[in-house]
């Protein structure tokens, strides 16, 4: 999509013009893609994990859906999909659409290595979805929305391809409720993680860029406003660890 080159986007703590934003998420996810699952393990202790099983355990995918996961990259939420619908009896085809080739990549190895079919991987912009008119029952996107240049164009994006009664549900890291926790958490954010980054990744930069995003994404309260602006109905909203993450989810009526 075209970007107004006098507007700026945030780029964790910094404003970039809105045309160089897509370039510079683009250089930090191709920097950590062979690293990434290693990476969220050792950043969350492994509770990323808990977080997307909690996520497709409350989508409730059933046999037969057709689900687009947004910003898959690696494929955790997808591979999650199809084998909660398998375990209930049928099949489910879910496509990954992500800007980044690379992590694109990532995921069609771990298919390949898993012998898992059912999943379809293409690289495209979450702003404008290589996918039909209202031809999926379910959209998902796991901590990605806030990289987005426009998420009101995602958002607009994902109602667009949802089916009438399609679900929409989004896992994305939140501010912190718990007092003390939120000190503990700034002090890990941008003191241990871009340490942890350069030593697991060799890239302390892309992990500060992460923690800083984090802080400049919506509150949980405004990102259900611009999920309703959308036209999506019956905004619901599921603090997880503190309100370190939180889903978001919504139908298309």
């Amino acid at each position: 999509m075209s970007n107004n080159p006098e507007q700026t986007a945030s780029f964790g703590f910094r404003d970039v013009p809105e045309a160089e934003k897509e370039g510079l998420v683009r250089e930090v996810f191709s920097s950590v893609a062979a690293r990434y699952d290693l990476m969220n393990d050792v950043m969350s202790v492994g509770v990323h994990r808990i977080w997307k099983d909690a996520m497709v355990e409350y989508l409730n995918p059933q046999p037969g859906w057709k689900t687009v996961d947004v910003a898959g990259g690696t494929g955790d939420i997808a591979f999650r999909i199809v084998e909660m619908a398998r375990s209930r009896g049928g099949e489910a085809a879910v496509t990954v659409c992500d800007i980044n080739e690379q992590m694109v990549g990532e995921g069609k190895r771990r298919a390949e290595t898993k012998g898992e079919g059912a999943i379809t991987w293409t690289v495209g912009d979450a702003e404008a979805l290589p996918i039909p008119d209202a031809s999926v029952d379910a959209y998902t996107i796991a901590f990605g929305i806030r990289n987005v240049t426009h998420i009101d164009k995602a958002l607009s994006e994902a109602r667009r391809v949802l089916k009438p009664g399609g679900r929409f549900l989004c896992l994305e890291f939140s501010q912190v409720d718990v007092p003390g926790l939120d000190t503990l958490y700034d002090a890990y954010s941008f003191k241990l993680l871009p340490k942890m980054g350069a030593w697991v990744a060799g890239d302390a930069e892309s992990y500060r860029y992460l923690a800083e995003s984090i802080r400049r994404f919506p509150t949980r309260e405004k990102f259900a406003g611009l999920i309703k602006d959308a036209g999506l109905g019956q905004v619901k909203v599921r603090v997880l660890s503190g309100g370190i993450a939180a889903m978001h989810s919504a139908w298309k009526i």
